[in-house]
C-alpha cells in the first residue's frame, strides 16, 4: 500500500481553482474571511485560508459549485435534471450481466471501466453514453434496455464548503509520491481511514502518524488544506492542538487529485474498497453529495461488515435539501456547533443527526506548517470518527454498537432531553476546540 511521507517544497494551488470561485462567493455574500490570527495581510496574497463560509437559509453551496464547475469544465462536468453537478456521459452500473453489456455496446455505449470489488461483494461498470446524449437520458435508456439492472448517474462530492488556499506568484503544487515509507514510528494502535484530498504528511502535529495515502486520480496525491485540516482533528498533536486520537496510523483516500471529475461516486465507491483492504474500523468521509446507488450499496455493505462510517451534514442551510452520505442509514451523521455549543446557522437539514462536535471557532493543521481557522461541518466529523476510533481495534457489528453507545453516554446532552434532531445523541469532543489565537498561524513548521 502506498506510503505517502515525503513532500517537494513549494506552495499549494487550490484543486478546481476553488481559490477564484470562493473568493468571487466571499465578495458577492459579503463574507468575512477566516484569516491566521496574528499573521501579516500582503498587499498581494493574503496567508492560506481556510473558509467553511456562513450560508443563509436559501443559500445553496454545492448549486453554487456544481454551476462552477460546469462553466469551466464543461468537456468533463454536466448539470443533471436535480441541479446536481456529474460526470458527463457517464452512466454507472452494479453488477451488469454480459447480456446488459452487449445490448449496451448494440445502442451505441462503450464500457469504459469494470471493477471487481470482492471486498465489498460490488461489481461496478462505467459506461460511456453515446456522444450528445445527456447523462439522464443515457441512464433512462439503459434502465429501458435492462429494467432488472441498477443504473445511475455518476455525480461529483464536494467538501462540505469552500476551501481557498493561497500562494506565491509562480509557485507549483506540493505533491505527495503515491509510494513513499515514512520514517516515523507509529504510536498508536488506532486505525482510521479517510476519503478526502491529499494530507501534509510533514506537518509536525503528524509526526507521531503513520500516513498510507492512495491516489484515486491520476497524477498522484495532490496535498489539499482541506484533506491536511482534516487529518489533524483526527490525529493530530501539537500542543496545544490535540486531534481526537492522537498518533493514529490514517489510511487516506485522495479522490480529488487535480482532476475536475475528482470525487465522483464511483472514486468514492473505489475508495471504500481499498479502505476496507486497509481494515480500518471507522473512515471519514467529510464529503457531500446527493443520493446515488453505486454509492449507496457501497456504504451498506461497510456498515453490514461493522465498519463506522461517518460524515457531516453540509453548510447549506436549514432549507436545504439532505446530503449524502451522512443521510444513509447506518452512517454516523455530525452536525456542528461553535463555541457557544450552538447549532451552526449554516448547517444543512439532514435525515438525521447522531452527533454534534465544534465546528467552529477553532483551529487546524494547514500544509506547509502552522494552523489556520476552520469552520464548517467538514471538521466536526473527524472529532467523532476520532473519538469512536479510541474504542475499536477492528471492523465488527458488535464493536461497533458498543463505540456508539459509549459515545453517546459520555456525550454532553444538549437540546430537548435525550436524543434530538438538532444536537443527536449530544455533544463530543468540544475539549479539543483549539482556539486560533492558541497555536502558530504564522505558516512555520
Amino acid at each position: 500500500m502506498a506510503k505517502g511521507r515525503d513532500v517537494q517544497t513549494g506552495a499549494l494551488r487550490t484543486v478546481r481553482g476553488a481559490r477564484s470561485f470562493a473568493l468571487t462567493l466571499a465578495w458577492v455574500l459579503g463574507l468575512c474571511v477566516v484569516a491566521p490570527t496574528g499573521q501579516a495581510q500582503p498587499a498581494r496574497s493574503p496567508p492560506g485560508v481556510i473558509l467553511e463560509a456562513p450560508s443563509g437559509p436559501a443559500l445553496d453551496h454545492r448549486g453554487l459549485r456544481a454551476q462552477d464547475l460546469f462553466r469551466r469544465y464543461a468537456r468533463d462536468i454536466e448539470i443533471d435534471r436535480r441541479g446536481e453537478a456529474v460526470v458527463r456521459g457517464e452512466v454507472l452500473a452494479v453488477g451488469a450481466s454480459a447480456e446488459a453489456l452487449r445490448k449496451a455496446r448494440a445502442a451505441g455505449f462503450r464500457v469504459k471501466r469494470i471493477d471487481k470489488l470482492p471486498e465489498i461483494d460490488l461489481e461496478l461498470t462505467v459506461l460511456g453514453a453515446p456522444l450528445g446524449m445527456p447523462v439522464d437520458d443515457a441512464v433512462d435508456r439503459m434502465r429501458a434496455l435492462d429494467p432488472i439492472g441498477q443504473y445511475d448517474v455518476n455525480p461529483v462530492y464536494l467538501e462540505s464548503g469552500v476551501v481557498v488556499a493561497e500562494q506565491a506568484a509562480g509557485a507549483t503544487a506540493a505533491r505527495t509520491p503515491a509510494r513513499t515509507a515514512s520514517a516515523r514510528a507509529r504510536t498508536s494502535p488506532t486505525k482510521i481511514g479517510m476519503i478526502d484530498g491529499g494530507v501534509d504528511v510533514r506537518h509536525r502535529s503528524l509526526a507521531r502518524s503513520k500516513i498510507d495515502q492512495r491516489s484515486f486520480v491520476r497524477g498522484g496525491v495532490m496535498v489539499t488544506p482541506h484533506g491536511t485540516a482534516v487529518a489533524s482533528l483526527l490525529a493530530g498533536l501539537q500542543e496545544p492542538f490535540r486531534g481526537a486520537a492522537p498518533g493514529a496510523t490514517l489510511y487516506v483516500a485522495d479522490a480529488f487529485g487535480e482532476s475536475p471529475t475528482g470525487g465522483s461516486a464511483a472514486i468514492l465507491v473505489r475508495a471504500l474498497a481499498w479502505l476496507a483492504l486497509c481494515g480500518a474500523p471507522v473512515i471519514n468521509i467529510s464529503l457531500v453529495g446527493p443520493a446515488n446507488t453505486p454509492l449507496a450499496l457501497a456504504v451498506q455493505a461497510m456498515v453490514r461488515r461493522g465498519y463506522v462510517l461517518v460524515s457531516p451534514i453540509g453548510n447549506d442551510g436549514p432549507a436545504s435539501r439532505a446530503y449524502y452520505p451522512a443521510a444513509y442509514p447506518g452512517v454516523v451523521a455530525v452536525a456542528p456547533v461553535d463555541r457557544r455549543k450552538r447549532r451552526l446557522v449554516e448547517s444543512s437539514r439532514s435525515n438525521h443527526v447522531d452527533f454534534t462536535a465544534p465546528g467552529a471557532d477553532m483551529a487546524a493543521a494547514a500544509p506547509l506548517g502552522g494552523f489556520l481557522s476552520v469552520r464548517g461541518s467538514s471538521f466536526a466529523s473527524p472529532l467523532v470518527a476520532g473519538s469512536l476510533a479510541k474504542s475499536m481495534t477492528v471492523p465488527d457489528p458488535a464493536a461497533r454498537a458498543r463505540a456508539l453507545d459509549l459515545l453517546g453516554r459520555q456525550a454532553e446532552d444538549l437540546g430537548a432531553p435525550g436524543i434530538d434532531p438538532i444536537f443527536g445523541r449530544g455533544l463530543v469532543a468540544f475539549n479539543l476546540r483549539t482556539e486560533p489565537v492558541a497555536v502558530d498561524t504564522s505558516g512555520r513548521r
